[in-house]
């Protein structure tokens, strides 16, 4: 018979960060069975405390009890008989304990008094163990974290409540708790305590709603549930890298301060160094450091004048002209696309508008996308690929994320993206939209609905969530619509423009097709009555080496929103800015 070989255990590596000279508690808690392998390896950890318990081991007043004659002499072989000298000796000091007790003076026994002396100090508060669950926001779980003081000195009557920052060193033991973790650290040395004010710590109290930790942008990253959207739109993040890259995509940096208006739907941030627009009065007047104001700025095209009817002098300003926070930089993409083919940006942008939407806020991060030598169905294309690609690469790299999330906020979640990757998306033109939600009869919109207007969350909600259970790709906008750089088909009345709708979510992806025909812009620009100066850049694109391209815009937040089952995007959103609010 061939002998049984036990298992081999793996021990996985243990490798400290190459910055802090510390291990990512993922390392330790999301290695699964291999966990035993860590068991006696020594560790530096920090983290903050997510809770904390202490255990007193013995009363106080168990010391004053004199020990028994079996528990001062056990009985053991071998063990050699003790003098009645040594068995005085050995009580001494309970008979000290006796003489304090009843008040004797030691000055009235000097010989006491010298047979005694020193007089001992009082004893020392018997030894408590501290249980701390700590996390350093590199995975869902905590580690428990023991520290006796018997072993590591702790001050007197100093605690670790929860937002403790520590830092130790220990060893790694199986848990001696009956939970669900099987391994804790088993502390040698503090090498760093971060102290906390218990009563002004926003999450001394336990589980606050999202809408109470939006007060508190700077701290409920600590949170578990904050730090699990902050590990999936990192993961995000990288997805979205990760597909352009693959697909040939170059990188590049569009500016975020601009002169042009990309969309002349938005209202737009101006952004000025003028005095004339209220940077202060007094000693804040004399301030020679030049300060960016964000001011609201209607459409490009409405001649009125700004604010309080004063219109800066923009010769003066910064810039010598008036510049404005971007709404988009897809045609500044043009530029790059139109010399090295396909290309993509990723970066903030900003709508000074005051809807109140769950699903805006004045800043947020866009991927843009352009494509050289393509029309608008190869950008559709790009887009759903896109969509899937990102859908996929969550599910497969954030498997302990999204499982909290299926927990705490949507039990669905992971069914639909699942579906969502498996399966065509709807494309509809815009007429056929407008057709389908005409012959709804049991359900009333809010707006009425009528060819050349736009569409509206509810009537895309409706196509998505109850029509066709399913992303809808909705193509051929009226040109009234849609930017003027877009496309003008045959027909004179629509453009090469779509619009991605997801269930549950509504529009995350925009995209069309540019202009490519001078004479065509030309008089799109002359509709929307733009200066011909300030896009002349743009038009020469068209008159040097002119090329068919298309493009998108993913809404990030917003993919990040619908990774997590949230309905606002002030919860995935860092720090969001909205109307009336950016205290951060």
């Amino acid at each position: 018979m061939e002998s049984q070989q036990e298992p081999k255990v793996t021990i996985p590596p243990l490798i400290p960060l190459e910055y802090s000279n510390r291990v990512m508690l993922k390392t330790i808690l999301e290695c699964g069975d291999d966990q035993i392998g860590l068991f006696g390896k020594t560790v530096v950890v920090g983290g903050w405390v997510k809770s904390s318990k202490e255990v007193k081991r013995e009363p106080v007043a168990a010391a004053l009890k004199p020990p028994t004659a079996a528990e001062a002499f056990p009985p053991s072989p071998g063990r050699k008989e003790l003098s009645c000298v040594e068995v005085v000796q050995s009580r001494i000091p309970f008979f000290k304990k006796i003489i304090r007790v009843f008040g004797v003076s030691s000055d009235s026994y000097p010989g006491v008094r010298e047979k005694f002396e020193p007089v001992p100090k009082p004893p020392p508060p018997p030894p408590s163990k501290f249980f701390l669950q700590i996390s350093d926001g590199s995975s869902i779980s905590s580690l428990m974290v023991v520290i006796d003081s018997a072993v590591v000195p702790v001050s007197a009557g100093h605690v670790l409540p929860t937002g403790t920052c520590i830092l130790a060193q220990g060893v790694l033991e199986k848990s001696s708790s009956h939970g669900k973790q099987t391994i804790e650290l088993k502390v040698e040395k503090i090498l760093h305590i971060g102290t906390v004010e218990p009563d002004t710590y926003p999450l001394s109290r336990k589980r606050l709603p999202l809408d109470s930790l939006r007060d508190y942008p700077h701290i409920r990253p600590r949170t578990t549930m904050v730090a699990s959207i902050t590990r999936i739109c990192d993961t995000l993040d990288f997805a979205a890298h990760t597909f352009f890259h693959n697909h040939g995509f170059l990188h590049v940096q569009v500016p975020i301060i601009t002169t042009i208006d990309s969309e002349g739907f938005s209202e737009k941030f101006q952004v000025t160094t003028s005095k004339k627009w209220g940077l202060g009065s007094g000693s804040d007047a004399d301030v020679r450091h030049e300060t960016v104001k964000a001011e609201q700025h209607i459409e490009a095209r409405d001649k009125s004048k700004l604010g309080t009817g004063v219109k800066p002098e923009v010769k003066e300003d910064f810039f010598g002209r008036q510049s404005y926070l971007s709404v988009s930089g897809r045609l500044h993409l043009e530029s790059y696309a139109c010399a090295l083919g396909n290309v993509y940006s990723f970066g903030p942008r900003f709508r000074a508008e005051k809807t109140g939407s769950i699903k805006q806020v004045a800043e947020m991060w866009v991927v843009e996308v352009e494509i050289a030598f393509s029309q608008l169905e190869d950008s559709m294309k790009c887009a759903e690929d896109c969509f899937k690609f990102l859908c996929k690469w969550i599910l497969d790299h954030c498997p302990h994320d999204m499982k909290f999330v299926t927990k705490r906020i949507d039990k669905t979640i992971v069914h639909r993206l699942e579906y969502m990757m498996s399966i065509s998306y709807e494309r509809i033109s815009y007429r056929e939209a407008v057709d389908i939600l005409r012959k709804v009869t049991d359900k009333t919109f809010e707006t009425k609905l009528r060819w050349g207007v736009p569409l509206t969350a509810e009537h895309l909600s409706y196509l998505a969530d109850d029509h066709y259970k399913r992303p809808v790709i909705i193509y051929d906008y009226p040109k009234a619509v849609k930017p003027f750089y877009v496309r003008l088909n045959d027909d004179g009345k629509t453009v090469a423009a779509f619009d991605m709708v997801v269930p549950k979510m509504g529009t995350v992806i925009t995209g069309s097709q540019s202009e490519e025909r001078l004479d065509m812009l030309s008089a799109r620009m002359k509709e929307f009555d733009l200066s011909r100066d300030q896009y002349e850049w743009y038009q020469d694109l068209r008159k040097h080496g002119t090329v068919k391209h298309s493009g998108f815009r993913l809404g990030f937040d917003l993919m990040v929103l619908l990774m997590t089952g949230l309905t606002d995007v002030r919860d995935v959103v860092p720090f969001p800015r909205t109307h009336g609010k950016a205290n951060n």
